[in-house]
């Protein structure tokens, strides 16, 4: 399993339960949890969405690099804002002293959970459909994911039991 002193830091598309699971990780491994979306909201002073409706997707997205970048914590569970995974300075910044989780789920569960994505402040080109913003994210987090856990049809019990068993294994 990690040392006391890492992190583990949950990435994955928006509606895969990583804000939802990262509580119920903590508290069943005994860390903290922060969610890096209300850090970004908190540095901001203002929403999501209301960053990329008024700056920009590029505007969120550094915002979100700059907040992970400055975060200096250890012994977390970090819940990572979806386009986390857009800056490599930030993931390899966290990847230094982080186990990172993918926490993967099917393009129809992103839709089912979400519903009208326009409202949920994702980082994502103003002509980019769902389906590609899933596509490209996909293979980012891959990438840096240490460990991929399957939430598909799974409760947050559930998952957070098989991250808890892939870091022991």
């Amino acid at each position: 399993m990690q040392s006391p002193l890492s992190n583990i830091v949950l990435i994955g598309m928006p509606g895969s339960g990583k804000s939802t699971v990262g509580v119920v990780l903590a508290k069943a491994a005994a860390l903290a949890f922060v969610d890096t979306d209300l850090l970004i909201q908190s540095h901001s002073g203002e929403s999501l969405q209301n960053i990329v409706d008024g700056y920009g997707y590029e505007a969120l997205r550094r915002v979100e690099e700059q907040v992970l970048c400055d975060l200096d914590v250890t012994g977390h569970v970090i819940a990572t804002g979806g386009s986390a995974v857009y800056s490599e300075r930030a993931m390899q910044q966290l990847k230094s002293n982080s186990v990172i989780v993918f926490l993967d789920i099917s393009l129809a569960t992103v839709r089912q959970r979400i519903g009208d994505f326009s409202l949920r402040g994702i980082s994502k080109h103003p002509d980019q459909t769902l389906d590609d913003l899933f596509a490209e994210r996909r293979v980012l987090y891959t990438r840096y994911a240490d460990l991929i856990v399957q939430g598909e049809n799974k409760t947050q019990d559930q998952v957070c039991e098989e991250i808890l068993r892939g870091l022991a294994s």
